[in-house]
Order: structure tokens, then C-alpha cells, then sequence
């Protein structure tokens, strides 16, 4: 018995002897020079702090990755055990529980939707229906597959060990932006965007699902990022839509300049300007004057300080969602800094 005692004393002293020269080999590893120029060191603060966003933002893709993946997993492994349960198919066990619950979009429905968004449809109204029908429908059944889902999970033990990231925030200014929502929601997500921009436009879509999801909830703010490089009018569009916002009508105004891209001649907007129920006069005016040349560019050093090197780019109470991300990806973040709240 005595020698067991010394041989486990032995192998703990062991152990921490160990584990103490692999902290002094990583402490003396972070503090070696990553380079040398005529004797004079380049250290890994010197690299680390200045790429701490990029850094930051390649941490958090990473995650997002794997989490999507993760959570694809689980659902597929829920909804094989559940189809295994009542001996059907997965696909048997969706119509079941998703397809057959789900009731048609009413014409009232479509109509609601149209005469809120009426400025997004310029087109032909039977074909406008027929996009927003399809879309409702879509959402009825997304909605009610992720409360079935949900159910699956609330009856299963569900462990998640992926960590994510440390959490990282910048300060983003919002006065004097366009926004809708809450002005004191407790969430508020900054977009920095380009009204040219393929992705942007696709993550419409996904902004119109947080706003439902979380109407009194979240502050979705808009943000200029004009890449010139890329879309070399675009700029004109972000000047424009300011002029609306003037007038009260950014938002019909926004939603135009993305149906209609990459037309931003100057009849183009003032077409937009026309449809979305502008003083023409004013707004002419406005644009023609160059007003507001010195805020988008504002907006663009703001966005260029905060790391932003594409678009869409969020800020969700400060913290990055790079690119037009799936709506899960940015459900964990608002949810995570809801129940930070409480």
C-alpha cells in the first residue's frame, strides 16, 4: 500500500513537471521573435493586434461552419430515430408533421403583404402576387419544420460540446442612420451593405425572417459600403437613398434600388424616386447637389476601421456576421445576447 502511494506521488509529480515545461516552452515560444530585420525583432504582438479582426472574424467563420454542420447532424439523426419510432420514411414522417399542417397563404395574407411592400414589386401585380404567395408559403413551411424540429429536440437529450470563440465587440456608430424597429430594441444589428452587391441582396430574405421572428426585439440599421472596385455606380444609388431618407422614404426607396440593380442612371433614379411617392423637385435637387457625397463616404471609413472588407457585413450588438449568412447563423447570436440580458 505504501508503495502504491509513492509510485501515484511519483507519477503526479511527474505529470505537473510536464505540464510545467510545456507552459514554459509555449511562454517562451509566444515570446520569441516571429522575425528579425538587422537584429531588430518583429514579435507576434506586433502582427497579432493589428489582424486581431480579421483574426477575430476567420474565428467566428470557422465556428459558424462547423455549428451548421453540427446542427444539420443532429436534426438528420432526430428525424431518422422519429422516422425509425413510427416505421416510415423521413420523407413520410415531413409530409406528416410539416406539409399536412401547414395551411395555404389566404389572399388576405398575400394582399397585407403586398400593400406593405408595394414599392419591392414595380413589376406587373398578378406576377408580384405569385412571388409573394410562393414566399409566404415558403415561410409557412420553414417555420413550421423548425417548430417540429424543435419538439424533436426538446424530447431528446441534445449535448453540444463545440466552444465557441471568445466573444469580440466594436463600438459601431448608428446616429443619424436609417433604421426600422425599436429605437431602444435591446438587439440592434448594423448592416454595412452595397446596394449592387449579389449577396446583399440575397440576404433580403433572411433580414425579413429577423424581422419577424424578433419585431420588437431587434434594430436593423443601415450602413453604406459601396465597393467602387467592384460596382462602380452604386455610390450614386447610396447618395439617392439618402435624398429618400429626407423624404421619409428610405426604406421603399432601399428596396427599388436592389430590385432595379445595377440601374442607377440619373432618369433610373428618379424613376425609383417617382414609385416610391417622392417630391421629384426635392429630390433632384438633393441628389444633383452632391448632399450627401461626404456621408456615404463617412460610412465607408467607418466600416473600413471596423474591418469591413466585403459585403453584407453585420454587427449584431457589436459583434461581426461576415457575409449573407443562413438565418440560424444569426438566430444563435441574437438569442445568445438575449438571454446575455437576463
Amino acid at each position: 500500500m505504501r508503495f502504491l502511494r509513492v509510485t501515484q506521488l511519483l507519477s503526479l509529480l511527474f505529470l505537473l513537471s510536464a505540464f510545467n515545461t510545456r507552459l514554459t516552452l509555449s511562454t517562451l515560444a509566444a515570446s520569441e521573435p516571429l522575425a528579425e530585420v538587422n537584429g531588430i525583432a518583429i514579435t507576434s504582438e506586433e502582427v497579432d493586434k493589428p489582424l486581431a479582426p480579421q483574426l477575430n472574424k476567420l474565428e467566428e467563420q470557422i465556428y459558424n461552419l462547423k455549428r451548421q454542420r453540427i446542427d444539420a447532424l443532429i436534426n438528420e439523426r432526430l428525424l431518422a430515430e422519429e422516422a425509425k419510432k413510427r416505421s416510415i420514411s423521413v420523407p413520410a414522417l415531413m409530409d406528416a408533421e410539416v406539409t399536412s399542417k401547414v395551411g395555404l397563404v389566404t389572399e388576405q395574407e398575400i394582399e397585407n403583404f403586398y400593400q406593405a411592400n408595394k414599392a419591392r414589386y414595380p413589376g406587373e401585380e398578378s406576377a408580384a402576387r405569385e412571388q409573394i404567395r410562393s414566399f409566404l408559403q415558403n415561410q409557412k413551411l420553414q417555420a413550421r419544420r423548425e417548430a417540429f424540429l424543435q419538439s424533436l429536440r426538446a424530447g431528446a437529450k441534445v449535448v453540444v460540446n463545440l466552444k465557441p470563440p471568445a466573444v469580440q465587440r466594436v463600438e459601431v456608430k448608428t446616429d443619424g442612420a436609417a433604421f426600422k424597429g425599436p429605437a431602444k430594441a435591446p438587439v440592434t444589428m448594423v448592416e454595412f451593405t452595397d446596394f449592387h452587391c449579389p449577396f446583399c441582396k440575397r440576404a433580403l430574405s433572411t433580414i425579413a425572417e429577423i424581422e419577424a421572428k424578433y419585431s420588437d426585439k431587434v434594430k436593423i440599421v443601415f450602413r453604406d459600403f459601396p465597393i467602387d472596385q467592384l460596382h462602380p455606380q452604386a455610390r450614386r444609388g447610396h447618395e439617392a437613398a439618402r435624398c429618400a431618407n429626407e423624404q421619409g422614404k428610405f426604406w421603399a426607396y432601399h428596396d427599388l434600388l436592389y430590385e432595379n440593380a445595377p440601374k442607377t442612371g440619373l432618369e433610373d433614379l428618379k424613376a425609383y424616386a417617382k414609385l416610391a411617392g417622392l417630391n421629384l423637385q426635392s429630390f433632384e435637387t438633393c441628389f444633383t447637389a452632391g448632399k450627401y457625397k461626404a456621408a456615404v463616404e463617412k460610412d465607408l471609413e467607418e466600416g473600413r476601421r471596423l474591418g469591413v472588407t466585403g459585403t453584407p457585413a453585420f454587427f449584431i450588438n457589436g459583434r461581426l456576421v461576415s457575409g449573407a449568412q443562413p438565418l440560424d447563423a444569426f438566430v444563435r447570436v441574437i438569442d445568445d445576447e438575449l438571454g446575455r440580458l437576463k
